[in-house]
């Protein structure tokens, strides 16, 4: 055995020292991966409901100006009203 100055009880106090501080580090790291992939998962849900939203919007606006456009039954409903109408109020 190399005699360093130590005593094996002093060797026995470093190793549970690594061990507590190496127990320490990975729990640390641990808990910063977990606080940034929630704020990631957090960031990715709000654009995913933004995405939606505004595809629903544009889905929508597309049905909407395709249902009033030129020759459709409801373009023709609203014009023969705006004619009753006009000739009602002459």
């Amino acid at each position: 055995m190399v005699d360093n100055g130590l005593s094996e009880e002093d060797d026995m106090g470093k190793a549970v020292a690594y061990l507590v501080a190496t127990i320490a580090g990975v729990i640390v790291v641990g808990w910063i991966a977990i606080s940034l992939l929630h704020v990631l998962v957090g960031a990715l849900s709000y654009l995913i409901v933004g995405a939606i939203v505004v595809g629903g919007g544009v889905y929508l606006y597309g049905k909407a100006k395709k249902g009033l456009a030129p020759g459709t039954r409801t373009q023709r409903r609203i014009e023969a009203a705006a004619k009753t109408y006009r000739m009602r109020n002459r």
